[in-house]
């Protein structure tokens, strides 16, 4: 899992609160510390920016690659108005330049589509794995859908870093394969941390 998660690392900095601030003889140092943590994210990660819970999606019984994307389709076209086969033409056209089953159980199936302004993600978790040609020959269970748009080159590798990563966290997999609830398993995926 880690040779395949260096596929996806690249080096870009993570963008953050800034450490130090100017503190003026009004402020004391406590309170401008106590205004930097109200102004930072919380806890979210990337993923979190684009994966809405309505996306997420639980105990999908489906027997075949092509049943699932035809499935995520109908996930993107309902919540976000995408056209199915839009969708499902794209992931199938990435899907041929090889598989993104990752091993572990997992794939991180993704597409460039044009007109999208900006990612949109969607978690899937089958009722029963199925054959996704994953360089370990495991059969796949969990997946996370990303679809870029057309244009996206960086941002799409770095959100597919961050994905993959959180995809090798043996816990963080653990709890996404076993976890019942929708919103408890919605937290892991947005606030997981690398």
């Amino acid at each position: 899992m880690d040779r395949l998660l260096s596929n996806f690392t690249t080096d870009c900095a993570v963008g953050a609160f800034p450490s130090n601030i100017a503190v003026s003889a009004f402020r004391p140092i406590a309170t401008m510390r106590r205004i930097q943590a109200t102004h930072q994210p919380a806890n979210m990660n990337r993923l979190a920016k684009f994966l809405p819970l309505e996306n997420v999606v639980l105990g999908l019984a489906v027997t075949s690659k092509k049943r699932v994307f035809e499935q995520a389709g109908l996930i993107f076209e309902n919540q976000n108005g995408i056209a199915r086969s839009t969708v499902t033409d794209n992931l199938f056209a990435r899907e041929r330049l090889g598989s993104t089953g990752l091993g572990e159980g997992v794939a991180i199936p993704h597409g460039r589509i044009k007109g999208l302004k900006q990612p949109l993600a969607a978690f899937v978790r089958l009722a029963e794995p199925i054959a996704f040609e994953s360089p370990d020959g495991q059969p796949v269970s969990l997946l996370i859908f990303l679809l870029v748009p057309e244009q996206a080159t960086q941002q799409h590798l770095e959100i597919l870093s961050e994905i993959a990563q959180l995809l090798s966290d043996t816990q963080a997999r653990e709890r996404l394969n076993k976890e019942e609830d929708r919103e408890a398993l919605y937290k892991v995926l947005t606030q997981w941390q690398p």
